[in-house]
């Protein structure tokens, strides 16, 4: 049962229902055993929150900053800000300092709640630029406050500001005035062009994409929970409250380096991801198929095409598999799947939502075939996530990115662009008029940037439209499609197309250097460093082998005829990636001219 109340109230109305379950599982910053809250702790220090809050004399909508990752006590302060209704604004962990100052500045911060000791020195280092900045609040008790700096106080010492009875009328009156218009998150995404911008996000945005995700979304109070993703970034936002909506317990994964760890210690059943982790998913297993005996890597490749065929080839179409071929499949999921799912910590596996890029077909067939429901969907920041989506147990495409929830109204412009009406979607972008009246057509649909069809009701993507680059011979190519593909070699961890105003298609690509070393010294390719391993030929001809394999469906423009192996990898120190790895093709084109130049030389 679904409990889609107003933010302010949600946990404590889910508190009265549940009571003493349990309904967060969390390890401390830096610690390794696992805890938990049980629902009326986690009401309660909700409750502390906005108490302390209001001792701070923090006002309906103020904005407030949380700049961490994910933990229990980021979800205590969302939740107890939204209980005196004030507006949360989340920084990505990772962000600089740079960018924290915009984006206090441009919010006029002045509460920072900061986890660790990366984020609290940045605040720190950042604070008298910022004017309206009064104080930081920090989570770890480990980390080590400057001397100079007698404002900030531990996240423990802030709750002791909320024990008492004396706010409780307060915090009860802010609630019982609480608006659906008011705004709940303002956003801001890093793009990959310009400044960072705002995007407001409403509680009753949140409202209706809970209601309308409850309903196509197969999450209970069943299922345990994992959140990888950022708590800034819109997709895990949206599915971990969904999740906590409907009862299910979050399991908080503090550094996203240990999620496959978090996996095989804690069990969930369901876990929001984008599609590069599946990637290194399929990677992992293709690995030791390669490094297996003849007899079990033809067992498992027989295993995986039996796994295809049952999942993709008829139930993905919705018929019925042929009782024989039922039955392999049944013999081959009991054993050899099964098997590679408690690998991965995911024995009792529910369904597990998957976007935030193009899902390459042959690593979504390969995680269907395994046996894991993979839910492939599409949404955006300005959308509050989910636009459409995969069901489980009924018909999909692979390729596709689902069907429309409730309540949106998609319709394709002319031009081929993806535009979307409804009550999830974003009323503008704070502080920037200038973007609201370019960002929303004339009916007031909202531009995505991307462009798609719809085929028998199934929304299907090609490619963003401003990324789509022309070659001098006058051929468009889609970057992102060439790198989906490219991708899942085991060899490329992360790869960059070249191709605009240029004769060929080239590509920037940071191997995987712990394989290349090992494929380097199994085939006796003398090196200094890394650097020297990357020129190498040998190493450049067995890449390229590959490349020409994964690129032969492609048309011949759009293959790579060129590309150069990096010894480093692209960073978000030098502005290259933003805060969701997405990259940055005007900063890879200026940082790496020279590299580039020279795949073009005559």
């Amino acid at each position: 049962m679904q409990i889609n109340s107003h933010l302010s109230v949600l946990v404590h109305d889910l508190a009265a229902h549940y009571g003493q379950r349990e309904a967060l599982i969390y390890q401390d910053f830096g610690g390794s055993e696992w805890k938990s809250y049980s629902w009326q702790q986690f009401a309660g220090t909700v409750s502390k929150v906005s108490k302390a809050l209001i001792e701070l004399n923090v006002q309906p909508q103020e904005n407030i900053g949380i700049f961490s990752q994910n933990s229990v006590q980021y979800l205590f302060c969302d939740f107890g800000a939204w209980g005196v209704r004030a507006t949360t604004i989340p920084f990505y962990a990772t962000s600089s300092e740079q960018q924290i100052q915009f984006m206090i500045n441009d919010a006029k911060i002045r509460l920072l709640f900061v986890g660790e000791q990366e984020q609290y020195d940045k605040a720190h280092r950042v604070f008298s630029f910022c004017p309206t900045l009064e104080r930081i609040i920090v989570f770890d008790p480990k980390v080590r406050i400057s001397s100079h700096d007698p404002g900030t106080v531990y996240f423990d010492d802030f709750l002791k500001e909320g024990e008492s009875l004396e706010h409780e009328a307060a915090v009860k009156e802010r609630q019982q005035q609480a608006s659906m218009d008011e705004i709940a998150n303002i956003l801001y995404t890093s793009g990959t062009t310009g400044d960072s911008k705002g995007v407001i996000l409403t509680f009753g945005q949140f409202y209706a994409a809970m209601e309308a995700n409850g309903k196509c979304v197969a999450v209970s109070d069943k299922d345990r929970v994992l959140n990888f993703l950022p708590y800034t970034h819109i997709f895990e936002r949206g599915w971990a409250i969904l999740s906590l909506s409907v009862g299910a317990r979050l399991i908080v994964n503090t550094y996203p380096q240990q999620v496959q760890q978090t996996m095989r210690q804690t069990h969930p059943t369901s876990m929001s991801s984008v599609p590069r982790f599946w990637e290194k998913v399929m990677q992992g297993v293709q690995e030791q198929i390669d490094n297996a005996n003849p007899a079990k890597r033809a067992i498992f490749q027989h295993a995986l095409a039996v796994g295809k065929k049952h999942n993709i080839a008829y139930l993905s179409k919705g018929l019925k598999p042929p009782v024989a071929l039922h039955l392999e499949y049944e013999m081959i999921n009991r054993t050899i799947f099964s098997l590679v799912r408690k690998e991965l910590g995911l024995e009792n596996a529910n369904i597990f939502p998957t976007a935030g890029a193009a899902v390459n077909p042959a690593v979504e067939e390969f995680v269907h075939a395994i046996g894991l429901n993979m839910i492939v969907g599409y949404g955006l920041t300005e959308s509050l996530a989910t636009v459409t989506c995969n069901r489980l147990g009924e018909p999909f495409t692979v390729g596709g990115v689902g069907v429309p929830i409730d309540s949106i109204d998609i319709k394709i412009s002319d031009e081929g662009e993806v535009l979307l009406k409804g009550p999830t979607i974003t009323r503008g972008y704070y502080n920037r008029e200038d973007l609201n009246k370019e960002s929303f057509t004339e009916d007031g649909y909202f531009r995505t940037g991307d462009a798609g069809y719809m085929k028998d009701g199934e929304l299907f993507l090609k490619e963003r439209i401003k990324d789509l680059f022309k070659t001098s011979n006058g051929k468009y190519i889609a970057p992102q499609m060439i790198e989906s593909k490219l991708l899942v070699d085991k060899y490329i961890d992360q790869i960059a197309i070249i191709a605009d105003q240029r004769k060929f298609v080239s590509a920037l690509i940071i191997p995987e250097y712990k394989l290349l070393e090992e494929y380097a010294a199994k085939h006796n390719i003398y090196y200094k460093d890394r650097e020297d391993l990357c020129r190498n030929r040998e190493i450049y001809d067995m890449m390229m082998e590959r490349i020409e394999t994964l690129q032969q469906q492609l048309a011949h423009y759009e293959q790579v005829k060129r590309f150069t192996l990096l010894p480093h990898h692209f960073s978000m120190d030098r502005g290259e990636l933003t805060n969701t790895l997405k990259i940055k093709r005007r900063v890879l084109n200026e940082n790496y001219k020279k590299e580039i130049d020279a795949m073009y030389a005559e």
